[in-house]
């Protein structure tokens, strides 16, 4: 005679053999995303490097939070679920992570990878994207191994004011935009190998210069209310900076438009931003990716009449 406990375990056996029999993306809600880079993405030299740490997982245990928490907090304002980890090492290009972290790196496959090598494409050739685009299409290769279906994102990554302005540096004498647009053309030829999608934060700092929202040169000082989106070395970003690289590769990835987190966005809040600095890196970043046609403008969400901590 079969008794409720033989069906109850009949039934037990067959969901979990439907389970393993669905993709991977039927049993998680949450879309994987996994930022490999180096400091430039962890967010040195900026009250975002520790941000919101224990919201993303850290693959090397180094409590970092930077861009990656910024993005995971922009997704959960949005409603979106992202389950988001971060790959760093100071310094580095694509290389040093194909040649010690994929085991790392392998722990699972991704939905989506947001990448980037070295700031001026090759520490040892400024301007030379050959490194870039040989190790953007091998680690493409590796994460597509794991998923085919990976999404990748090349993030295009800014002028470096002490590349410039100081004299005998590679682009002493041009216009402070002018390395955005060599390392976005070194970017561009480096996804088109791998059909990925550039993200645009480069020419969106750029963009924020030539608008009148941050200062262009800041061995000169800081105009009255413009911000600075560089750190104390000319090199790496301020918060500023990071906060809207993170509101670049959030458009680019979800398509949503950054204006859509509103003035009175949580983490701006939580970093010390105004409302109107806010409002305005949202603003550069909306542009620059409808310049791009990344995005469609979307109404603003502002619910909250003053800005608050966001929620835990």
């Amino acid at each position: 005679m079969n008794t409720p406990r033989y069906f109850a375990n009949r039934l037990s056996l067959a969901a979990a053999a439907l389970l393993f029999a669905m993709p991977a993306s039927s049993i998680y809600s949450a879309e994987s995303v996994l930022f490999i880079g180096n400091s430039f993405t962890f967010g040195y030299g900026s009250a975002a490097r520790y941000y919101r740490a224990d919201t993303v997982t850290d693959l090397n245990k180094e409590g970092t939070g930077g861009v990656p928490a910024l993005f995971k907090s922009f997704a959960d304002q949005a409603g979106l679920d992202f389950d988001v980890s971060i790959e760093t090492y100071p310094g580095a290009g694509l290389d040093f992570h194909l040649e010690n972290r994929l085991e790392l790196i392998g722990q699972q496959p991704w939905d989506h990878a947001v990448m980037h090598g070295f700031s001026t494409l090759d520490r040892d050739a400024p301007g030379n994207p050959a490194k870039l685009i040989e190790t953007a299409a091998e680690m493409a290769a590796f994460l597509r191994g794991l998923n085919a279906s990976t999404e990748l994102y090349l993030s295009a990554t800014w002028s470096r004011a002490d590349m410039v302005y100081p004299e005998d540096k590679p682009w002493h004498g041009t216009p402070i935009e002018q390395m955005a647009i060599d390392i976005r053309a070194g970017y561009d030829e480096a996804a088109q190998g791998i059909g990925a999608t550039v993200n645009p934060v480069g020419e969106a700092w750029s963009r924020a210069m030539a608008t009148g929202v941050a200062d262009p040169n800041p061995y000169d000082g800081i105009a009255p209310g413009q911000v600075d989106l560089w750190t104390w070395d000319h090199y790496h970003a301020s918060s500023y900076g990071y906060y809207l690289e993170a509101l670049v590769v959030f458009g680019n990835v979800t398509g949503k438009d950054p204006r859509s987190l509103g003035r009175n966005e949580c983490s701006g809040y939580e970093l010390g931003f105004s409302s109107a600095e806010v409002a305005a890196l949202q603003q550069v970043a909306f542009d620059q990716l409808d310049f791009e046609g990344k995005v469609t403008a979307a109404p603003l969400n502002e619910s909250r009449v003053i800005p608050r901590r966001c929620a835990e």
